[in-house]
């Protein structure tokens, strides 16, 4: 198996002896299996403890072993020959290459093998799979406006991202809690509810990203609410007690006379609620004509423009 370009530089760390498996075995790098095997087998007669006593045969019949538990795999005989090529004659000692990870089938073999057999081959040189957090997943949700005054519970549904050991995606069903106050594009962090963690990773998170339900009486503004209040003209003319919508019941607005269109009537506290805090309900007045004139309010209109001269145009001609 070819080892990258880019593991061809040498770095700063531990040197150790390069042991030529081929030379052990006194066999030729282009040598066969069989070869090998049999090379093998006369050293292991040779040296065996049981049958050779002599100082250095225990020695010799270890490195036997090892340069046979490499060369006898077709992968870690690959890579040993890569090795071998590029820093096998290395005059300080042979470091690994930066970040080398033997891609080999693991070997099941037990022995006391030397540091350039367990760095290169052993567990330590062996590729070990690094955990991967899951995906996380985005979801919208939607609150209406009075939902955001309390913490509430939902459930909410959503497909979580294919894992390697589940090819398609699998749908999830989840009771979460929301805060109170919950605003507009806030995201909601729900730890270890998303994607399937890789390798013993951590599952990835639920993000709820809360959005306002349209409302048919109230726009926001901040934490603020804006409501339109229809008057008629009698109200507005007169002064009238009106009642008006709040997110949690009406209340009474008391309205002076000469009330003019386009004024806002402050109602404290009766927004929405941020970090503990509440904002304010303003109410923008709106004068409303009646739906159908008949000939006794016209007339009444009529007595109107004539007992109370008004020019609702004068100021463009610098006149009221």
């Amino acid at each position: 198996m070819p080892i990258s370009l880019k593991r061809f530089f040498f770095y700063l760390g531990h040197a150790m002896d390069f042991k030529d498996y081929y030379k052990i075995l006194g066999v030729k790098p282009d040598a066969s299996d069989a070869d090998i095997k049999l090379a093998y087998r006369q050293l292991a007669r040779q040296y065996h403890p049981d049958k050779n006593p002599a100082a250095g045969a225990s020695d010799k019949f270890k490195a036997a072993a090892e340069a046979y538990e490499v060369l006898k795999s077709s992968d870690r005989r690959a890579e040993f020959d890569e090795l071998r090529r590029y820093g096998g004659q290395q005059p300080n000692g042979f470091r690994a290459p930066p970040g080398w990870q033997s891609r080999a089938r693991p070997s099941s073999a037990q022995g006391d093998y030397s540091d350039f057999f367990n760095s290169m081959f052993g567990s330590s040189g062996r590729a070990q799979p690094k955990p991967v957090k899951g995906q996380d997943v985005e979801l919208p949700l939607a609150l209406s406006l009075e939902e955001t005054l309390a913490e509430l519970t939902r459930t909410v549904e959503y497909d979580l991202p294919a894992s390697q050991a589940d090819r398609s995606p699998s749908q999830k069903h989840l009771r979460v809690k929301i805060h109170q106050g919950a605003t507009e594009g806030e995201r909601i962090r729900v730890r270890g509810q998303g994607g399937p963690g890789q390798q013993g990773g951590l599952a990835g998170d639920l993000y709820l990203v809360i959005q306002y339900a349209a409302h048919s009486v109230f726009s926001v503004q901040g934490t603020d609410l804006l409501v339109t209040l229809p008057l008629a003209p009698w109200e507005a003319a007169l002064g009238a007690k009106v009642t008006v919508p709040t997110l949690t019941g009406s209340i009474t607005l008391t309205i002076p006379a000469n009330t003019p269109a386009g004024k806002r009537f402050r109602i404290k506290g009766k927004g929405l609620i941020d970090k503990s805090q509440q904002g304010d309900l303003y109410a923008a007045v709106q004068l409303v004509l009646p739906p159908q004139t008949n000939e006794k309010t016209a007339l009444l209109w009529q007595q109107l423009g004539a007992a109370q001269p008004f020019d609702p145009r004068g100021h463009w001609s610098g006149r009221q």
